[in-house]
């Protein structure tokens, strides 16, 4: 069979474009940036994307992000806090970390005070292996029933 070449087609590497765009959205939406990590979930699977990849995927992404976010609040301290606590949203996920806590990560899958949330408990340093063990797992768990329902 020497010299036989084979017709690539390109389809793996679509899959391989889809499951890395899959962990940049997912790693955005784990931000302030307002972008659907569950959109970008939806249209992998939809282009014929496995479930366990894009499982992976999506949760490394968001993971990674809130890692991000995290770090952004521990390095931002209070100048950072002060400049984002004039916005609404993050003035009630403060309220929520003050009151409650290490329980306020509990709420940090949640749209809107969720990713405000993760950056405060850098600024507030949360144990990061608290923090990583509980939004992690979330995570993971959000993805999953999304992927069960879709």
């Amino acid at each position: 069979m020497a010299g036989k070449t084979t017709k690539r087609t390109g389809t793996s590497i679509n899959f391989v474009y889809s499951y890395l765009s899959l962990t940049v959205f997912a790693f955005l939406a784990a931000t302030i940036i307002p972008v659907s990590s569950e959109a970008a979930l939806a249209a992998t699977l939809s282009l014929g994307g496995s479930a366990i990849p894009a499982l992976i995927f999506a949760t490394t992404g968001n993971c990674a992000g809130v890692a991000f976010n995290y770090w952004l609040g521990w390095k931002g301290e209070e100048k950072l806090l002060h400049k984002l606590l004039q916005k609404k949203s993050i003035d009630r996920a403060y309220r929520i970390t003050q009151r409650w806590g290490n329980w306020s990560l509990l709420l940090s899958w949640l749209p809107i005070i969720g990713d405000p949330i993760t950056i405060l408990a850098g600024v507030l340093r949360i144990n990061f292996t608290l923090f990583a063990a509980v939004t992690f797992a979330l995570r993971f768990l959000r993805y999953f029933v999304i992927i069960a329902i879709l």
